[in-house]
């Protein structure tokens, strides 16, 4: 806290990892893979954001070096009666995982494809959001648009997401999704992307039941579909001891020639070092599934965050 009006908190996140698929040679990484600064401001009833990062992995699955960057930069007006109106750019509040490592229950995130909806500094789009909260659920609504875009092109318009949020049961929080990604026509191709999104998660003593399904159509060409489902537990051992048990399965169904299914195993234990340090342990087992031939992929990794 640096007054009544500013705070700052962040985080530095590192990870060593190897890679061994079948067939190719084995791959080794240590990375310093994002580092985090947040300023949080607040006055009367208007709050807001500004996210200033530096990210390794770009999003898109490649490996580059990033300058530093604004993830995020959005202000809130909230009126007394539980609604809000959001401006700026921001983060999509669609799937179980969120944006940061430190909200995380593993190191690699969920899905091998563009399927993580949670990660901002993948999908990070410029709009205006309203949010009505009550006790029991939360419901939003987005207009926004991707970073640069400017609407120009035939078939485009303004990206529509609706979100559903449930907590009236105790333990359980339920989460249901719906997004719309306008893209521009060519020629008489519709490429516009629909996504749904379901996740629920329930305590249960030291344990968290966690479980995912998504789905996403588009058509770029003919027919592509996407759906992806996820079950996790993340048991608590001690309070400095977890460990968390996933299961991911993804299908995607094009054409015989670019058809893909992946199923994967992760295994990740995680120790808080201090209040501050924590590490994640990782090993998972992937099973990939295509028209050319299948392949497995072993990945062992460790994960340091610090966060402030």
């Amino acid at each position: 806290k640096v007054n009544d009006n500013l705070s700052i908190n962040g985080f530095i996140d590192g990870s060593y990892s190897t890679v061994d698929t079948d067939g190719q040679p084995k791959t080794q990484a240590l990375e310093l893979d994002e580092v985090e600064l947040n300023f949080v401001v607040n006055a009367g009833n208007v709050s807001g954001l500004i996210a200033v990062d530096s990210r390794l992995d770009s999003g898109d699955g490649t490996k580059q070096e990033q300058d530093l960057d604004i993830e995020q930069a959005h202000f809130t007006y909230s009126l007394d009666n539980g609604l809000s109106f959001t401006f700026g750019k921001y983060g999509s509040k669609l799937g179980f995982e969120r944006e940061d490592p430190a909200g995380m229950y593993t190191s690699s995130r969920n899905y091998a494809n563009a399927l993580n909806y949670g990660d901002v500094d993948s999908l990070a789009r410029t709009g205006l959001a309203a949010n009505y909260s009550t006790d029991a659920f939360s419901l939003g609504l987005s207009l926004d648009q991707d970073q640069g875009d400017e609407l120009k092109d035939d078939g485009e318009g303004l990206n529509v997401e609706l979100s559903l949020s449930y907590t009236g049961i105790e333990n359980l929080t339920l989460n249901v999704g719906y997004r719309e990604e306008n893209a521009q026509t060519l020629g008489s191709v519709d490429q516009d992307t629909d996504v749904l999104n379901i996740n629920a998660s329930y305590q249960v003593g030291k344990a968290l039941l966690a479980a995912e399904w998504q789905t996403e159509g588009n058509k770029i060409a003919t027919e592509n579909d996407l759906d992806a489902i996820m079950l996790l537990v993340d048991y608590d051992v001690s309070d400095k001891l977890g460990v968390a048990v996933r299961y991911t399965e993804e299908d995607q169904d094009h054409d015989a020639a670019t058809s893909l299914e992946t199923s994967k195993w992760t295994i990740a234990p995680n120790y808080s070092i201090t209040d501050s340090l924590g590490a994640i342990l990782e090993y998972s087992v992937q099973d990939v599934d295509k028209a050319t031939g299948s392949k497995k992929v072993d990945t062992y990794g460790v994960e340091l965050t610090y966060t402030f």
